[in-house]
């Protein structure tokens, strides 16, 4: 779709994502204090955290294949009615091992939801337009995170953990019901058959070489590494046992860092499609990076919050643009096998996060997980500037 004139899908896409995320989002404040009370092996803790991510990492690049060659729509409500069930199953879970096994449902369902949603953007806009379009998806769609957030946590805090788990079934049901009753959605879906229906899976495959692509596809795997493993996981508990702070005040802080997140991702967009994705992914990873460090260097919760702003903002300058880059390092054609690819980078980094970085909080000290995932994100930086234009399908 040329120019930047919003179909009426986008817009439900919207509403879907959003109501995905706000689910998602309720249990972010509280999940690991609740492992730690179920189980306070940490392994066992890191693995909750690591089970939104586990069955993915066999399932992402296949689920791009098939949606380039069945269809996003089937694909779409495939992953929302495995969601579902996912959080049927965490809100009756009463053992760590009930919990995991939910998460990895919930995680594995979000992950055909988002892919079909990712390659649905990129199909429908150009890409002088393409940043602005999906920075304003993503951006509205971790609102419904930011709400979910302390939303969660009072709830946890009235109510009790697994009341917030019920809720994020209702959530996760009206996403499927918004993409089952969408026009449009059926439309490009079988506009899309048509369109892909001659690709093989070795043709999809070959198509997948770029330097470019690689790029994303660890930084990605960076970003999530860091982010399921130090600040969705080692960072609550760091907040709750080091600082003593309680999960009221975690989901306040957990929302702030959303905000910046937020924030960052509409804005992005609007700047990649106006300075190309490098200048502003070296500039997220490099602000993340540092902001990662100055948590531990004060205890007030006044700086953490200010910290966690930043911190959030320059994660979701990274999000939204290392998406943007992997869709002009391929043909349109290939575009749903390199979003597979690129969530399966994402799903290897959720996987390891948190059981790399708990075992680093528990066993070698409880400011450990802060320098290395600084370090981690600051070596990504000559990555990014190492892309040329001869690199890339699209104009940098």
């Amino acid at each position: 779709m040329k120019g930047a004139s919003y179909p009426r899908l986008y817009y439900e896409l919207l509403f879907a994502g959003s109501s995905l995320m706000l689910g998602m989002g309720l249990s972010s404040a509280f999940l690991p204090i609740l492992s730690w009370e179920l189980d306070p092996t940490g392994v066992l803790v890191g693995l909750v955290t690591s089970a939104w991510f586990l069955a993915r990492i066999f399932t992402e690049l296949p689920s791009g294949l098939l949606s380039d060659i069945l269809g996003r729509r089937r694909l779409a409500l495939f992953g929302l009615t495995v969601s579902f069930v996912g959080t049927l199953m965490c809100a009756a879970s009463r053992f760590i091992h009930q919990l995991i096994l939910g998460r990895a449902l919930w995680g594995l369902g979000a992950a055909f939801f988002f892919t079909s949603n990712t390659a649905l953007i990129f199909d429908m806009f150009e890409p002088g337009v393409r940043g602005k379009a999906l920075g304003t998806l993503q951006a509205i769609e971790f609102l419904g995170n930011l709400v979910g957030t302390p939303l969660g946590a009072v709830s946890a805090a009235l109510f009790g953990y697994y009341s917030v788990f019920y809720i994020a079934s209702l959530m996760t049901l009206l996403s499927f019901f918004v993409a089952f009753l969408s026009k449009g959605l059926k439309q490009a879906g079988s506009r899309q058959r048509e369109r892909h229906q001659s690709i093989s899976i070795r043709e999809a495959l070959n198509g997948l070489r770029s330097w470019a692509l690689l790029v994303a596809c660890l930084g990605i795997m960076t970003r999530v590494l860091v982010g399921a493993g130090l600040m969705s996981t080692v960072f609550q508990l760091y907040l709750n046992q080091v600082l003593s702070y309680d999960i009221a005040v975690i989901g306040v802080i957990m929302g702030v860092r959303t905000a910046g997140f937020c924030t960052a991702t509409f804005l992005s967009g609007r700047l990649t499609d106006r300075l190309g994705p490098k200048p502003v992914i070296a500039v997220g990873l490099l602000v993340e990076g540092l902001c990662l460090y100055f948590y531990t260097t004060t205890n007030s919760l006044t700086y953490i919050m200010v910290i966690g702003l930043l911190e959030g903002a320059g994660g979701g300058a990274i999000w939204v643009t290392l998406s943007i880059l992997l869709s002009r390092a391929v043909a349109p054609r290939m575009r749903g096998s390199a979003v597979g690819l690129y969530r399966s980078f994402h799903a290897l980094g959720g996987i390891l996060g948190p059981i790399v970085f708990m075992f680093a909080y528990e066993s070698i000290g409880r400011t450990i997980p802060f320098f290395a995932g600084a370090a981690l994100l600051i070596a990504n930086l000559p990555l990014v500037v190492s892309i040329r234009k001869r690199h890339m399908l699209e104009d940098l």
